[in-house]
């Protein structure tokens, strides 16, 4: 019977020619077009789309939109992810980690463990018959650790790194260009594993520097940022980002020193100023004051920052004057301050309020401001109706000594660097493609993933990691990066091939295969359709974006053919012998 199998799978594989008997095995392993499915072209851009590299990349055929914020991915788009995934699978494989395949399912039990369900209103939640409390993971730090939990149980056992490239699933309320920002994506995540806190800031700084070789091997410029953590938990992460007016992120660097940091995280020169040294001649502009409120709700902070000389409104709303307070800053002064309520909630809240903090902030510094002004602005905040009887204060000298002086208006471009003397901050939008954490133990503490340690009788919970980078994203985020009035280009480490032979109808089958056959060991194409002119051939090249491309047109009858890289600006004209060096010259530039 296996026999009889074997020989029906064999006989399945033969060809017969059409002028004799002869049967042979078909073992053509040449990548053709003719063979490869590339449906580019006929497609206009979408409705309500104005982002010009995601309609090359439906028109390239790499893609194809499935639903709002879902995307197919076709045989083009899903050669440049996996070469993501097996750039990504190198450099993880350096670092000594395993890969893995998580469930895409995770359950609100394991969220609400470690408070982040009630939170999150991104999660995709799935209602079968039974109720489950299922829902699609955006992320999978909960289901790692309890996975862990259950397997590890002694340091001995640890450093542990185990990653996976999957999809994940965001309720995202308004999907917007393309890849950069939909409702399923692709995405690696690491997650390392270590018995104490500094052995887990060694993995960092070793995950760093494998996240640094990677990018460096996409030969694309880009931007590492000091960054917030947000709910992420940890107080030490990093962001990479893509320079790009297409992003959504703010990134601040210096003009002189090597200082970047995300928008989160932008720092200011700390001054140390005295209320009574601020005294300057003239009338001053009455200054703002933001009040917000704590976490807790017991406490009522008031910032207090100079007025923008354009804004002589009497009456500002509240969320007009939060635009003016760099709240990120606010929060590293003051931590337990609630940034997400609601201007009616807190107006609600405020009257219950028992303590007050205080904090002035010498912003717009070229604006004219005096000691009474300031203090004024102070205790009119206090001696609002609904303050009025939890704040009573006579004397100046106790106003100021609930002063706490800082800078935190929003940053500006032209800011002085915390870091240096001589460099000013400038501010660029960028794309957000990877991002590493150091957690501590904010899953594995509440999640229970607890090792047994030398030197102690009690488990101590596990020192943990997460580190992302999302690969739809890098590949929306490249093509933006790249593209021009011609189509795409591709770096030559994700490009779904290196190099493509492009020919005219008047050359021979064996002269376009034995061009094909010189490039070999390069991830060459060759475009052998028919019923498509040279010229056709060659914009079907460009819209795709091949980093090389090798034209065999009319030189040919010289025996030439042209090289082309638009991404470099070459054409060049060579001879037959010297294809093969040419190309490879020009790949080793991308």
């Amino acid at each position: 019977m296996r026999a009889h199998i074997w020989r029906s799978a064999h006989r399945a594989s033969l060809v017969t020619r059409p002028n004799n008997n002869v049967r042979f095995l078909a073992t053509d392993s040449r990548n053709r077009l003719s063979k490869f499915w590339a449906p580019t072209g006929g497609i206009s851009a979408q409705d309500g789309e104005q982002d010009d590299s995601h309609n090359l990349l439906l028109k390239g055929g790499f893609l194809r939109q499935a639903h709002s914020g879902v995307f197919h991915l076709l045989p083009l788009g899903l050669r440049v992810q996996n070469k993501l995934e097996c750039l990504i699978d190198k450099h993880m494989s350096s670092i000594g980690a395993s890969k893995v395949s998580l469930s895409h399912i995770s359950t609100e039990e394991l969220w609400k463990q470690t408070g982040r369900y009630s939170s999150n209103s991104e999660l995709l939640r799935i209602n079968d018959r039974r109720e489950s409390g299922f829902l699609l993971a955006p992320t999978h730090e909960e289901e790692i650790t309890a996975l862990v939990a259950s397997m590890v149980h002694s340091y001995k056992d640890l450093p542990l790194r185990l990653y996976q490239t999957g999809r994940k699933y965001r309720a995202e309320k308004r999907p917007r260009q393309g890849l950069l920002r939909a409702k399923e994506f692709m995405m690696k995540d690491l997650y390392t594993f270590d018995s104490s806190h500094d052995a887990a800031l060694k993995t960092y700084a070793e995950v760093r520097q494998a996240y640094t070789n990677l990018f460096d091997e996409l030969k694309l410029p880009y931007l590492v940022a000091d960054a917030d953590s947000g709910n992420m938990g940890g107080k030490l992460s990093h962001e990479y980002h893509f320079v790009s007016p297409k992003g959504e992120d703010n990134v601040w660097s210096c003009s002189s020193c090597s200082y970047v940091a995300n928008e989160e995280l932008v720092e200011k020169p700390v001054f140390e100023t005295n209320l009574d040294e601020i005294d300057v001649p003239g009338e001053p502009l009455p200054p703002l004051v933001f009040t917000g409120i704590s976490m807790d709700r017991e406490t009522a902070i008031h910032i207090v920052i100079a007025r923008p000389p354009d804004l002589r409104d009497s009456t500002i709303s509240w969320d007009r004057i939060s635009s003016f307070v760099n709240l990120h800053a606010v929060k590293r002064m003051y931590p337990d301050l609630d940034t997400g309520i609601e201007a009616a909630t807190l107006q609600k809240l405020l009257p219950s309020t028992n303590q007050h903090k205080i904090l002035c902030s010498p912003s717009f510094p070229e604006l004219e401001k005096t000691t009474s002004g300031v203090l004024d602005a102070i205790k009119e905040a206090y001696t609002r109706s609904e303050h009025r009887q939890k704040a009573s204060y006579d004397t100046e000298m106790d106003w100021r000594k609930r002063v706490k002086e800082a800078d935190v208006s929003i940053t500006r471009s032209g800011d002085a660097c915390p870091r240096c003397e001589t460099g000013k901050l400038d501010v660029q939008k960028a794309i957000e493609v990877g991002h590493t954490f150091h957690l501590g133990t904010r899953y594995s503490d509440p999640l229970s993933a607890l090792v047994a340690v030398p030197h102690s009788t009690q488990k101590e919970a596990i020192h943990m990691g997460c580190h992302g980078i999302g690969v739809s994203r890098l590949i929306g985020s490249i093509a933006s990066l790249l593209y021009d009035s011609a189509g795409l280009n591709w770096p030559r480490a994700v490009a779904p091939f290196e190099a493509i032979v492009v020919t005219s109808p008047q050359v021979a089958e064996e002269d376009s295969v034995g061009i094909y056959d010189q490039l070999k060991g390069i991830d060459a194409v060759l475009d052998d359709r028919e019923g498509k002119n040279l010229g056709w051939k060659l914009r079907d090249a460009d819209l795709i974006g091949y980093p090389v491309i090798v034209v065999l047109g009319k030189a040919w009858k010289e025996g030439k053919a042209e090289v082309q890289c638009r991404r470099l600006g070459v054409k060049k004209v060579v001879e037959r012998g010297d294809i093969r060096q040419e190309v490879e010259r020009l790949l080793k530039q991308l």
